[in-house]
């Protein structure tokens, strides 16, 4: 018998986030003939084709009050949508605003929540999710109790809906956000421009540590950057340094990425930076120092000065991009 799935569609900067197309695609195997619903929550966002995507419906809230995340209006909507569709599953994404609003929910509605899913079997009598544990050296399959119950699923690490396309059915849902309900309203969010790709979804990174020495030492890594797409990231040995912002920031206490290729430039490789990216499919690393613990999660190593190493390999993917 199929199952009801509610997709919190992932919205920064009033757009879908990519991660929502791989919380649709895991929707679907979970639905098993059922149908997959599809939450968008904030104010005149650009909704694309989500039918295409693989929703079967989607149920949007329009209003100003989510223009900026704040726990409360957005547990009120969500809460809202899920008494109309009656799911077993609930899936965030695990991104900042997931994050948070995941908890929130599943106290409110009495569920359990698995978080931090990188992975999904469905082969089985109840579906098998795999996440990870001790900041990342281990890993635990998790199957839930009982239903309903919260998904938080990791960016970049399941796939999209890839079945035919469907026809999906749009429900305006209407809320009513009474500030004296909120405990709390955000009038106004003022943020740094970080520019360039988003590093949660990028699937390219270039990483620099303490070794760019200083702040002009990620202009190399931002060049090779532009050149491949990629975001530019950073170790807390280089953000606490004064070398770049903390948003930059990959690791235990920063973001946890997961891209097709990472690139950890003058990044000895401590266990808290290593904490967010060793799930990488693919590391190379750049170091003078062989004994360097990067090198024993690298599938790639470049014993050599960064500032010597990064400029050619810059050079011969321009060649290469060049000639395709």
């Amino acid at each position: 018998m199929g199952k009801n799935i509610l997709v919190v569609a992932d919205v920064r900067h009033q757009n879908v986030r990519q991660v929502t197309n791989e919380m649709i695609g895991a929707a679907n195997e979970l639905a098993q003939g059922g149908s997959v619903h599809v939450a968008v929550l904030g104010h005149e966002v650009n909704i694309p084709d989500l039918g295409a995507k693989g929703a079967d419906d989607v149920w949007v809230v329009n209003d100003e009050s989510l223009k900026n995340y704040t726990p409360s209006a957005y547990r009120k909507a969500v809460l809202e949508i899920y008494r109309q569709v009656n799911p077993q599953v609930i899936l965030f994404a695990h991104s900042a605003v997931g994050k948070d609003l995941a908890p929130v929910v599943a106290m409110r509605l009495g569920l359990g929540q698995i978080s931090d899913v990188t992975a999904l079997d469905v082969s089985g009598d109840k579906p098998l999710f795999t996440r990870p544990i001790y900041a990342g050296k281990a890993f635990t399959k998790v199957t839930p109790k009982a239903e309903p119950y919260a998904v938080t699923i990791r960016p970049n690490n399941l796939q999209p809906y890839s079945g035919s396309a469907k026809t999906a059915q749009t429900h305006e849902v209407t809320v009513s956000f009474e500030t004296p309900d909120l405990a709390t309203v955000v009038r106004e969010v003022v943020q740094k421009a970080t520019g360039g790709v988003d590093l949660t979804e990028a699937k390219i990174i270039i990483s620099g540590g303490r070794g760019v020495k200083s702040a002009d030492g990620f202009a190399p890594l931002k060049e090779l950057a532009d050149v491949l797409g990629a975001a530019v990231g950073a170790s807390r040995g280089a953000c606490d340094a004064g070398y770049c912002d903390y948003a930059l920031q990959i690791g235990q206490t920063g973001k946890v990425v997961t891209p097709d290729l990472y690139i950890a430039c003058g990044i000895s490789g401590a266990i808290q930076h290593l904490a967010g990216m060793s799930s990488s499919k693919v590391i190379v690393a750049i170091n003078k120092d062989p004994e360097a613990p990067i090198f024993q999660v690298a599938d790639y190593g470049i014993v050599g000065d960064l500032f010597e190493v990064v400029p050619l390999l810059t050079e011969e993917f321009k060649k290469v991009l060049v000639n395709q």
